[in-house]
């Protein structure tokens, strides 16, 4: 017999919630591929063909192949460290918008960069409170 996953509360029934995915479009799949899991260290964590999905911690996203590019939004890393965010900076000094520094407002240590698509990406290290 299966074992149901739903449970039932307040008289309604809730399914056992997994997560979620962010979806973008480009232009770039496989360049994006290599470059979000050589370079960023995201896993690829499904591959649907057209699309493919990387895990990074506990993030899902998506690339999927499409005539026109999706560069919405920003995809933002978390680190444990800022010697972490350092480290990515140095990767990534040639894409980076600016060098890493404390923002106090979110009590962040980050900096930003561009994609190869030109798609906002993040890295960041929340500060101990």
């Amino acid at each position: 017999m299966k074992k149901d996953k739903s449970q039932l509360v307040s008289g309604q029934i809730l399914r056992q919630q997994l997560g979620g995915i962010v979806f973008f479009q480009t232009k770039m799949q496989a360049e994006l591929s290599k470059f979000y899991i050589e370079k960023v260290g995201c896993k690829l964590w499904m591959d649907r063909g057209g699309c493919h999905i990387f895990q990074h911690g506990n993030m899902l996203f998506g690339l999927c192949q499409r005539e026109v590019a999706d560069n919405l939004g920003m995809i933002t890393f978390f680190y444990s460290s800022r010697e972490s965010v350092d480290e990515m900076y140095a990767k990534f000094k040639d894409l980076a918008v600016e060098k890493p520094k404390d923002n106090n407002q979110y009590r962040i240590y980050h900096f930003y960069a561009k994609d190869p698509e030109g798609r906002n990406i993040e890295f960041q290290y929340f500060w101990e409170e």
